[in-house]
C-alpha cells in the first residue's frame, strides 16, 4: 500500500506542478517548453565573446557537411527560439546556428544602435572560415541583406523572409497605423510592443494571417516575458524607423552579389508583400517565393514550408553549380 501511495505521489506531483505553473507562472512554463524543445531537437545553448561583448546562441551539428551551415537571424523583439518550428523540419544533420540578436534574450545589451553587429558574432565562432547560408526574417532580414552587401565572401547565399528596410510601393496595415498615430499625435503604445494582453492579442492578429487562439494564462505568460524588455524594444524600434536605418537594406541592394532567396507571406500586414517586387527588380536573379494564406510570421505559420524552401534552395545551388534561376 505504501508503494502504491508513493507511486501515486510521484505521478501526481508533475501534474500538480504543471497546473500550478500554468496558473501562476505561465512565463516560466513557456521558457521551460522552449528548453524542452531545444533539447528534443538537439540544440545546445552556447556563449561566445567578442571583446567585452557576449553572444548567446543555440546550435546543432558541425560545419563542413553536404550543405552550407545555416545562420538564422530573428526578428524584432523575438529571440533565437522563434526558429524552433523551422529547425524541427530541417534535416537532422544540417549544421544550424540560431543567435540572439544584440540586446535580445541572452546577448549583451548595450545601445539600440548595436542591434546589427553580426560580423563580430560570425568571426567569434569561426563561421567565416567557409561560406555559410544566412537567413533573416523581418528586422533580421534587413540585417541579413546588409550583411550580404558588405561581406559577400562569407556567404554561399542569403534568404530574406519578409525583410524590413525597403522602400515599399504599398504601405502595410502596420505602417498605416503608425502614420495615423503620428498624424493625430496619439500617445498609444506601438503595435509591436504590447503592454496588455489585449494589445498582445492585437499584435498576434497583425502578425499572423491564421488566428492564434491562446488561453488567457499563456497570453499573460508571453506578456510577462516581454514587458521587462519593452523600454529596450522601444529604443531599437526608434533606431530601426529612424532616418539612418529606415531604408538600410534598400540602400545596400546594389552591393549584393550573393545568391538571394526571398520568402514572403502574401497577407503580410507588417511589411507589405510589395517589397518582394522591389527585391526582384533590384536583384533580377533572386528566387522569389510568395506563400498563400500566410502573414508576417512565416516561421510560425508555415515552418515546414519554409524549411523545405530553404533546403531546396541550397540543393538547387549545388546542382546548378551556383547559377541562380528565377522562380515565381
Amino acid at each position: 500500500m505504501e508503494m502504491i501511495m508513493i507511486s501515486g505521489c510521484i505521478l501526481v506531483l508533475p501534474v500538480f506542478t504543471f497546473i500550478y505553473s500554468f496558473m501562476f507562472w505561465p512565463g516560466s512554463l513557456l521558457k521551460a517548453y522552449n528548453w524542452y524543445m531545444r533539447r528534443r531537437l538537439g540544440l545546445v545553448i552556447r556563449y561566445c565573446k567578442s571583446g567585452s561583448y557576449r553572444f548567446c546562441y543555440s546550435s546543432r551539428g558541425t560545419p563542413g557537411g553536404a550543405t552550407p551551415s545555416l545562420l538564422l537571424l530573428h526578428g524584432f523583439s523575438a529571440s533565437k527560439d522563434m526558429w524552433l518550428p523551422i529547425v524541427k523540419h530541417l534535416p537532422r544533420g544540417q549544421h544550424v546556428v540560431c543567435v540572439d540578436m544584440p540586446g535580445h534574450e541572452g546577448t549583451t545589451r548595450t545601445g539600440a544602435q548595436d542591434y546589427c553587429i553580426q560580423g563580430q558574432f560570425v568571426k567569434s565562432i569561426g563561421l567565416d572560415k567557409r561560406p555559410f547560408h544566412l537567413v533573416g526574417t523581418s528586422m533580421g532580414g534587413n540585417v541579413a541583406g546588409v550583411y550580404a552587401a558588405h561581406h559577400p565572401a562569407h556567404l554561399s547565399g542569403v534568404t530574406l523572409m519578409c525583410p524590413a528596410g525597403l522602400v515599399f510601393p504599398t504601405e502595410s496595415e502596420f505602417i498605416v497605423r503608425l502614420r495615423e498615430m503620428e498624424t493625430t499625435q496619439q500617445q498609444g503604445s506601438i503595435p509591436l510592443i504590447p503592454t496588455t494582453t489585449q494589445e498582445l492579442e492585437s499584435m498576434l492578429k497583425l502578425c499572423c494571417y491564421t488566428p492564434i487562439s491562446l488561453p488567457k494564462q499563456l497570453l499573460q505568460g508571453l506578456l510577462d516575458n516581454r514587458v521587462p524588455n519593452n523600454d529596450f524594444y522601444k529604443e531599437v524600434f526608434m533606431e530601426i524607423v529612424g532616418e539612418k536605418s529606415r531604408h538600410s537594406l534598400q540602400e545596400s541592394l546594389h552591393l549584393i552579389t550573393s545568391q538571394v532567396q526571398v520568402i514572403w507571406g502574401k497577407e503580410d500586414q507588417v511589411v507589405d508583400v510589395s517589397g518582394a517586387a522591389v527585391l526582384q527588380a533590384a536583384l533580377p536573379n533572386c528566387h522569389v517565393e510568395l506563400i498563400e494564406n500566410c502573414g508576417h510570421s512565416v516561421a510560425l505559420e508555415r515552418p515546414r514550408k519554409s524549411a523545405n524552401l530553404i533546403m531546396d534552395f541550397l540543393s538547387k545551388k549545388d546542382v546548378n553549380g551556383g547559377n541562380a534561376k528565377k522562380l515565381s
